[in-house]
């Protein structure tokens, strides 16, 4: 993956966990998802920068 794309796909990510934990808690099950998420995509992206 592109480490543009990645970047990209990092920063909607993280948008999107701060969107839902305002309106919700931190442990909620959309917000620990999308954290989820993020922690993949961030750890695709230190893979890739180490290549």
């Amino acid at each position: 993956m592109c480490k543009c794309k990645l970047l990209n796909d990092i920063e909607q990510c993280r948008r999107e966990m701060i969107y839902l934990a305002s309106y919700s808690s931190l442990s909620s099950k959309p917000v620990v998802n999308i954290s989820k998420k993020l922690d993949k995509l961030l750890n695709l992206y230190d893979n890739e920068k180490k290549n």
